[in-house]
């Protein structure tokens, strides 16, 4: 009897600390969904219905202004901190070579507190599927982006289960879908894990990350029919989550940053040693002067289409995006359709290593934020910043979340596995 009554005081426990969020959301993120494959959907011929609708009957923004580097794991990290890259210690998709070289899996990489765990300190119910930097995440339900080997935009599934939270949750999503564990994991099984916890867990927040995109349109250029083949693929995806999210559920669905096709890439070094000009760095969408000789001499260049050099940057762009280059004389951004290559010598301009890249200025291109559910009404909303989706999404749980607020530092580095390179 007194072992009974025990039994009864812990489950009441347990339901006096299970919140209820004013409002469970379900994130969808597309990895490199360019706001224009929203704004001239028409024109492309895409057929999204499930998008549409979501564009119809809810709040979709003008687009995105992304963070610097617009690429995914900071960007990832971003939408789910509020802050900068520079804040939340997540730089890159991979650290230094000098650190190893790895992606940033984990939690202890991150210096500040992210909607996961503001989430999970309100009592609510978290999930996260192939979210990035979430090993060891406050997530009750967790399938993280981890990998040893990848292929395309899927990476291997023995590796995610292996940090998987809990231990068996693999194991309970293939017992309601037998097709789920296959060796690779790609935006299917995501899909497949994302209705599993819809059914039967129905998290408060539930993060889920979509790759195929973005592998893509760096195979074979954004905005591409094979590129157009994949979105018009996760709109069928996004149409089972709808299926299965439960009454009540509200539906974000974001990316990261946007696209674009390249040409040509162009080593302005090459030039740079041949007229004995120090200073230049190259870093992809831009290049960087260090010195006013430097800057002279890109200026100059600008005017020969050959050498891709588009606008130079304002100094308060520069102040805004990327304060850390305020030392420099100049910052000026490729032309469409240039990357600005490494090398400094050999061809002037060659062959780009991938048909489509982001990792350009964040102004360049526009990411997504498209709300959609109960409560929410029709509503075209001006420009936003990646840093504003979290404070939107905290309104929609009804918890308090402070961007920036520091948290508990571990030693990162502890897990070392995996690959160097990245599918993102």
């Amino acid at each position: 009897m007194r072992t009974l009554r025990a039994a009864l005081v812990l489950s009441l426990v347990a339901l006096a600390g299970r919140a209820a969020a004013k409002q469970p959301v379900l994130v969808v993120s597309v990895d490199g969904m360019d706001q224009r494959y929203l704004s001239d959907c028409d024109r492309l011929g895409l057929k999204i219905p499930n998008l549409r609708r979501l564009i119809r009957e809810g709040q979709w923004s003008a687009g995105v202004v992304g963070v610097i580097p617009t690429v995914t794991w900071p960007s990832h990290t971003t939408i789910i901190t509020g802050v900068e890259p520079a804040q939340h210690g997540i730089l890159a998709n991979r650290r230094p070579a000098t650190e190893g070289g790895t992606p940033y899996w984990s939690v202890d990489f991150l210096k500040v507190q992210t909607l996961l765990d503001a989430a999970h300190q309100a009592g609510l119910k978290t999930a996260s599927i192939h979210w990035p930097v979430t090993v060891g995440a406050a997530s009750d339900f967790n399938l993280p982006e981890y990998f040893l080997k990848w292929r395309g935009g899927q990476v291997d599934l023995r590796a995610v289960s292996s940090k998987a939270n809990p231990p068996d949750l693999v194991a309970r999503i293939n017992g309601m879908f037998p097709s789920f564990r296959q060796e690779w994991m790609g935006d299917r099984t995501r899909a497949l894990a994302a209705r599993y916890l819809l059914r039967t867990e129905r998290p408060d927040l539930l993060l889920l990350h979509f790759g195929e995109h973005d592998a893509e349109a760096h195979d074979n250029g954004p905005f591409t029919p094979e590129a157009l083949a994949v979105l018009e693929y996760t709109d069928e995806l996004l149409g089972t989550l709808l299926q299965d999210a439960p009454p009540g559920y509200a539906v974000v669905v974001v990316s990261d940053h946007g696209f674009e096709k390249l040409e040509r890439e162009v080593h302005l070094n090459v030039v740079a040693n041949e007229k004995g000009v120090k200073g230049l760095r190259p870093m992809g969408g831009i290049i960087v002067a260090d010195d006013a000789e430097a800057a002279k001499r890109l200026g100059e260049l600008r005017a020969d289409p050959q050498y891709g050099i588009g606008r130079e940057v304002p100094r308060d762009e520069i102040s805004r995006f990327s304060p850390d280059l305020l030392d420099s004389s100049a910052v000026f951004e490729s032309a469409p359709g240039v990357w600005f290559g490494s090398a400094s010598s050999g061809e002037l301009v060659t062959k780009p290593s991938e048909a489509g890249r982001h990792g350009h200025w964040p102004t360049r291109y526009r990411a997504v934020y498209l709300a959609w559910g109960s409560g929410i009404r029709p509503q075209r909303i001006p420009e936003i910043s990646i840093k504003d989706v979290a404070g939107r999404l905290a309104a929609l749980l009804g918890i308090p979340f402070e961007p920036g607020a520091a948290r508990d530092m571990k030693v990162g580095g502890a897990i070392q596995e995996g690959k160097t390179a990245d599918p993102n």
